[in-house]
């Protein structure tokens, strides 16, 4: 099961806290049409209200991550891992799971 670092859960928080207060809210990844450069599958995310009916829910320490079912069996064996840069542009990162 996808997993969040600490920077991730902290990003996440901070993104949905300020899209959406409500305690139902969450980031929603799902799969995204094409595929990166080396092949590998490409996300979206967005904040929602809500998770829908079929995703699959992280609970972080702070935050609420919805996978879309494409997107959890992709991500099953990963790291969601985030960043701001000094602009304050956020990027996640998918990394493998330590063994």
């Amino acid at each position: 099961m996808l997993t969040l670092t600490e920077n991730a859960d902290a990003v996440v928080t901070t993104i949905v806290g300020r899209e959406d207060a409500s305690a139902e809210a969450g980031l929603r990844i799902q799969t995204a049409d094409g595929q990166g450069p080396s092949g590998e599958a490409r996300f979206a995310v967005q904040v929602v209200p809500a998770p829908e009916a079929a995703d699959v829910v992280i609970e972080g320490d702070a935050s609420r991550v919805f996978l879309e079912a494409n997107a959890a069996e992709a991500l099953s064996d990963k790291v969601l891992d985030a960043g701001v840069d000094d602009a304050g542009a956020v990027s996640f990162t998918i990394l493998p799971q330590p063994v």
